[in-house]
Formats: C-alpha cells, structure tokens, sequence
C-alpha cells in the first residue's frame, strides 16, 4: 500500500512538472513569448551589472587606468543588454508600476536605474561655461547636502550610502539624479560636454572621443575616497534594482506572493496565480491594450522625441542619451532592438513563439516591414560612423549632412509608433493614435 502511494506520489509529481513545463514553453500565444522575452533578457542584464559590479569594485580597491578602462567596458556591455528591456516599461510593470501591488512587491525602480538627463555637477566637480571647476556637490559635501529646485529636501551625505543616494535621486527635480547607469557612466568617464559652446569642442577634443576623467580622480585628488565610496554604492545600488525588476519576471514561482515576490508579476501576467493570490491574474485584452500602445508610445514618443529629436533638433549634447561615454549610438540601437524583439517575438536569434506580426494581413505586414528596414539602415548608419568617423553628439552638429537624416530617422520611427494602431487592430485591439502618443511629449 505504502508502495503504491508512493507511486501515485512520484506520478503526480512528475506529472505536474512537465504541465508546468509545457505552461512554460506555450509558443502558440503572444503573452508567453512576451514573459519568456522578458526573463532572459532581465536574467542577462542582472548577468552583466553584477560582472560590471566586480569590474569597479576591482578598479576602487587599487585604481588604475587599465582597471578603469576594465570598468568603462563592463559598463558598455551592461548597456547592449539592459537598453534592450526599455520595451518593457509603460505597461505598469516591475520596472515602473506606481501603485498597486505590484509597486509594492518591485519598487517601480525605473527612475532610480535609467534616468537622464542628469545634472553631473550635483554628483561630482565639471568644468563650467567660465572655464572653472565647480564644487558644491554630494562628492565634496562633509554634512547635509540640499540639491537645487523647488521642494529639494537636505540629505545627510557624511556617509555615501544606497539610502542617502535614493533619498537624493530626482530629489528638488528631474535632473537631479543621483542613482543609475547615468550616475556610474559619469563617475567613470567625467565630462563629455563644452559648457561654453554647444558646437564646438574644448573638453574632450575630437569627433571620437568620448569623456575622459583622469584616474587622479580616483588616487590624488582631494575628494578621491569620497569618489571610490560613491562609485561603489551607486554601482550596489544598480546591482540591486535589477535584481528586484529581475524577481518578478523570475520563472520560479513563490507558492504565497504575499510573503515573497518571486515570479509574482511574470505569472499574473500569464493568468497562472491560484488561491489568495488569483485576484492578482492580469486580464488578457487588458494587458494586450495596454502593451500595444506603450511600444507606440516608446516608439514614437519616448525613443523617437526625447531620445532622439531632442538632442538632434535643439541641437545639444546635453540631451543625448549617453553623453559621458558617447554611447547614445547604442542606445538608440538596443532600444530599437527591444521593440522588435517584442513585435517579432524573438530574442538572441531565438524565435519565442507567434507574434502580434503574425496576425496581420500580409499587405499591412509588408508596409510596417518596409518601414522598418528603412529605419534599420539609419540606425545601422549612425551606428557606424559612430564606431569610426564621430559619435552621435558631432552628428546632430547643424552643419553635419547626417543630422538630416537623424531627423528623417526620427520621422520614420514616429510612423512606426503609429503603425501600432494597425497592428493593434490585426490583434483584435481597439487603439487610436493618441493612444499611441504620450500627451506630454516635448513639444519642438
């Protein structure tokens, strides 16, 4: 008898792993491949910020120029794979959510990974429009420093920690970030922008030189041990968001989400959470609605208009993505890349499942296709002068030809955003194009 229940056991053990498989590997619905997308693709980002992590902590043990270069390499890498996630915001998510239970169980830490603009000169010293070193700043300050801006709140910086860096982040005002990939990027390159002209170039001198911060910085300088303290907490910090955005995608599920968040958000979306937590199952055509105009509104409104006409048309480096590192090449291309990895459903050269493509007609698919290989090549351009002639902030220069055709660039993208209203009906979901675009949008 004893024997036999015991078989029963093991059967239905084995029988409920391989349901549980199946559930996992689904490939016949969009969400599925969605969820999948998203897990690998946090599981790779969580990958490299730890690896970028280990890189700075070796260069602040014993600093040097190579173990700063080290560092600057484990940043950009760390790039390629969280630029990629950026399709995964504007859906009320772990990354952004700002109520709810899923705000409570992840935090909504987008703010704290990956805003910018910043103001470099309320982390560390810049060399102003006159030519001099500014001070005042969280780096220099031995006691309470206040940011600027209306309603800013005095922190106690005598100890550079995670605590005082959030309490500081976007603290008085948007660009007053302390926190994330900004905040690192500009600890290990320094300055990349001429304060005194727009145009023309007394910093880092030259069309393919990005920042170039001496490692004095971090051995001779005055305020070097401060420096070393601040790079460390604001790389533990990122370290530490990611891991929290990376828990709700998590395929392994907690059996009571009120105690431990782990997998919550990824099995809500995919309708599987049972008992207590079921009232937390995310309806189907409410999440496709609301996925199919946030990749519009990424698109047309976030990647397209901030991203990219901002710095183009105002011009100014300031507005470019990655101005330290001279990295915003890439930034427009993984950002790009993380749409058509959801539209397409695949990710690494790896088909998840069907796609929102695959339900569209085929005249309709071939425009969008079209579209989109145009906007490939610009990308593909940008990318390569780049790597080899300028970076992106000598390309928006108004006398460069390519500037141009980074605003026909952006044109492009902004049809695509709109081309999701099309897609968005092939899918059985109602969507207009203020649906697809964020009512407060610059407006240029």
């Amino acid at each position: 008898m004893k024997r036999t229940m015991l078989s029963l056991l093991v059967a239905t053990v084995f029988s409920m792993a391989v349901m549980a498989e199946e559930i996992g590997n689904k490939s016949d619905d969009v969400l599925m491949a969605y969820a999948n997308i998203a897990t690998d693709n946090y599981a790779l980002v969580l990958e490299d910020v730890i690896a970028l992590e280990k890189a700075v902590k070796a260069f602040t043990s014993k600093p040097t120029k190579e173990g700063l270069d080290h560092a600057k390499t484990a940043w950009l890498r760390s790039r390629e794979s969280y630029g990629q996630t950026e399709i995964f915001r504007l859906v009320e998510g772990p990354i952004d959510a700002q109520e709810g239970w899923v705000y409570e169980m992840y935090g909504g830490v987008e703010g704290e990974l990956n805003a910018w603009p910043l103001d470099e000169n309320m982390i560390d010293y810049m060399i102003d429009a006159k030519g001099q070193k500014t001070a005042n700043n969280i780096i220099d300050t031995q006691g309470i420093f206040t940011p600027q801006g209306m309603d800013s709140k005095g922190v106690d910086v005598r100890a550079i920690t995670v605590e005082s860096l959030t309490a500081l982040n976007e603290n008085g005002g948007n660009a007053n970030v302390a926190t994330g990939y900004h905040a690192v990027e500009f600890l290990l390159w320094g300055q990349d922008q001429d304060y005194a002209n727009f145009v023309k170039d007394t910093v880092s001198h030259g069309a393919t030189t990005a920042g170039q911060r001496p490692v004095s910085d971090y051995t001779s300088d005055a305020h070097a041990l401060r420096r070393i303290a601040y790079l460390n907490v604001v790389t533990q910090k990122l370290v530490q968001d990611v891991r929290s955005v990376n828990l709700g995608w998590s395929r392994v599920l907690s059996s009571d989400c009120s105690k431990d968040a782990s997998g919550c958000y990824r099995a809500a979306l995919l309708g599987l959470l049972e008992g207590k937590d079921s009232d937390k199952n995310i309806k189907r055509t409410d999440f496709l609605k609301i996925l199919l105009s946030s990749m519009g509104v990424f698109m047309k409104s976030e990647l397209a208009n901030e991203r990219i006409a901002v710095a183009v048309l105002t011009p100014s480096e300031e507005d470019e993505h990655s101005c330290f590192s001279d990295n915003t090449h890439r930034d427009i291309a993984m950002n790009y890349q993380g749409f058509k990895n959801v539209l397409s459903s695949s990710y690494e050269g790896k088909i998840y499942g069907v796609s929102l493509l695959d339900a569209m007609d085929m005249k309709s698919k071939e425009k969008l296709l079209k579209l989109m290989g145009k906007i490939e090549k610009r990308i593909a351009k940008i990318d390569a002068l780049a790597r080899t002639t300028e970076h992106f902030d000598y390309q928006i220069q108004p006398d460069n030809k390519n500037a141009r055709r980074i605003v026909t660039l952006k044109n492009q993208m902004r049809k695509l955003g709109d081309m999701m209203v099309i897609v968005a009906t092939a899918n059985g979901i109602n969507l207009s194009v203020d649906d697809v675009t964020d009512a407060q949008e610059t407006q240029l």
